[in-house]
């Protein structure tokens, strides 16, 4: 008989397994694990580190999970990884240029994580960009055009499957009208579901797709309570039924702070809301116990979908990407490291553990 599957993505603290996390991660039996620039130095060293949370786990079908947008959200960069552009880079060129950039950025990304261990990749980002869009994530859209959004979406989406990576949409039901960070506090969008329909759009049209990802936002005229992530009326009414959402739903990372409660509670909304894992990105020993102890195994119909993205996974690429082809079409880009989300949560959570330290 197997084993149940925890309906969560953990994490961990750096580039090796510590012991706690290996006793974690094997009692728990979780559907994947996230990981970060903190946990990655090189190809080899990542591959080991893949191989290690396999043989803990004693499933090679664990997902390994990664942002790798490209643009300033890479995880894989320098010491042997490509160099990717962002979204808005690809999304600025001419049409028929775009569409060959962006596949084979998807194709460069893949390689890296194949030979990496890792098989799913957070992407594309499906959001619209806005000009008060938040600084959280600027840069990261394809623009702000819904039917451009949605058609390179495309290209990423059956790009990363044609070569073995799931991909996962982001950040449902549309996250482009968001004017704070949802790390640091919660997103309040007032605008009425008619003005919602591009944000909607590039969703829609991607619908199929294996798995996608859930915003920490509020929309007001849905429900005033909750943000979209512990809200069972927006799953419900919007991912899974205005958009008609049919993949497997992650939430994003409950350790921000726009969802309100103890991890554990914040890990029982997001399930009995509709999420059908959580996401907990901390990496810490104690939070990794607390969302384990709160967190359910994944249900038949949740297995269902998992099937699915195990079948992509068996994909294998047929041709080698030429990186200077990709090159020659993006050119260089700077952007501003100065800002990376995940990056200011994390020395947030750093802080409150020192001060902690610190009052003992």
């Amino acid at each position: 008989m197997e084993r149940p599957i925890l309906a969560a993505f953990l994490s961990c603290c750096g580039p090796h397994l510590t012991d706690a996390e290996k006793r974690i991660f094997a009692h728990y039996n979780p559907l994947g694990i996230t990981l970060f620039g903190r946990n990655i130095v090189s190809p080899t060293q990542l591959k080991d580190l893949c191989n290690s949370i396999k043989d803990v786990v004693e499933r090679d079908d664990i997902l390994l999970a990664v942002d790798q947008e490209g643009g300033r959200v890479r995880r894989l960069q320098g010491n042997g990884f490509f160099d990717e552009v962002s979204q808005k880079k690809l999304g600025s060129l001419p049409e028929e240029t775009a569409q060959k950039a962006t596949q084979l950025h998807c194709q460069l990304i893949s390689e890296d994580l194949k030979r990496s261990g890792l098989n799913l990749n957070f992407a594309p980002v499906l959001d619209l960009e806005y000009d008060n869009t938040t600084e959280a994530l600027k840069g990261r859209c394809f623009g702000s055009e819904p039917s451009k959004v949605a058609q390179l979406g495309k290209v990423m989406i059956e790009t990363y499957m044609a070569n073995g990576i799931c991909p996962c949409l982001k950040h449902m039901p549309g996250h482009g009208r968001a004017q704070c960070d949802p790390h640091l506090g919660l997103p309040i969008i007032n605008a009425s579901i008619k003005e919602l329909e591009n944000d909607f759009y590039p969703f829609q049209l991607l619908h199929d797709a294996p798995a996608g990802m859930s915003a920490h936002i509020m929309l007001s005229e849905i429900d005033d309570k909750n943000p979209a992530t512990l809200s069972a009326r927006v799953i419900s009414e919007i991912i899974r039924g205005v958009i008609g959402f049919k993949g497997f739903l992650i939430s994003d990372a409950i350790d921000m702070k726009a969802l309100p409660g103890s991890l554990g509670e914040k890990t029982q909304a997001s399930l009995h809301a509709g999420c059908e894992a959580v996401c907990y990105c901390a990496g810490e020993e104690d939070g990794l116990e607390e969302v384990c102890q709160n967190c359910i195994n994944l249900s038949d119909k949740s297995l269902i979908k998992f099937a699915k993205i195990k079948n992509i996974l068996q994909n294998k690429p047929k041709f080698k990407t030429s990186a200077e082809d990709y090159y020659a079409l993006v050119g260089k880009e700077k952007y501003n490291y100065s800002y990376d989300a995940t990056e200011v949560l994390n020395q947030m959570l750093q802080k409150d553990v020192n001060k902690g330290e610190k009052n003992v």
